[in-house]
């Protein structure tokens, strides 16, 4: 008899993906010849604060993430995602990938659901920015690059290079990847935000 998917496939739980990040953070280290210390020098971390992220007993911020990725030649989203050869990749509503931030409560929570897999060589990675009411990223980042979005729920205060922006449901937005960027949620509800990072960069 056939087994559905929904009958034989058990979903990770928080402690299992933080493992697996780790032992992926400790993979690519060890494979490219890095020490601990020099990730954590161009992470700009502690050693002591790596080896608890490759040991699954430390979960790093988002803004730690993309620095850790960078030291490493690599993206975030190749973190978290396996590589296979399907043809047509189709990631379902409630199983996407996600990487989460902070806590409802406190007003910080941010979840990035992955659209697009991770795929070697690729041009481009979506996701969908999930932004709590009052979150904001973890600071300004910059890297090679460009980004466009779509506000599809919620109002979103997107900073660039020192300028702000409030963008509503429907707008759209573009800037290179170079510049500074920040953003927080400034309504009274959920903002959701499409994003497209080319090339990959979390």
């Amino acid at each position: 008899m056939e087994m559905t998917a929904t009958s034989t496939l058990t979903r990770p739980t928080d402690r299992d993906r933080h493992i697996a990040l780790g032992l992926r953070i400790k993979y690519l280290r060890r494979s490219r010849g890095f020490r601990l210390k020099d990730v954590a020098d161009l992470a700009g971390c502690s050693e002591s604060m790596l080896s608890k992220v490759e040991n699954g007993q430390s979960t790093p911020s988002i803004n730690m993430l993309h620095r850790i990725a960078r030291a490493l030649g690599t993206s975030i989203g190749e973190l978290f995602t396996e590589l296979d050869d399907r043809k047509v990749h189709v990631l379902r509503a409630g199983t996407r990938p996600a990487l989460s931030e902070g806590a409802p409560r406190r007003g910080k929570g941010i979840k990035l659901e992955s659209l697009t897999p991770f795929i070697l060589r690729g041009l481009l990675q979506a996701q969908l920015h999930v932004i709590d009411v009052g979150g904001a990223s973890d600071g300004a980042i910059e890297h090679e690059g460009e980004e466009v979005g779509y506000v599809v729920e919620g109002r979103l205060e997107l900073t660039v290079d020192g300028e702000s922006v409030v963008l509503e449901p429907g707008d759209s937005f573009f800037f290179e990847s170079t510049r500074p960027h920040s953003y927080r949620n400034v309504g009274d509800t959920v903002a959701r935000v499409v994003w497209v990072n080319s090339p990959p960069t979390y």
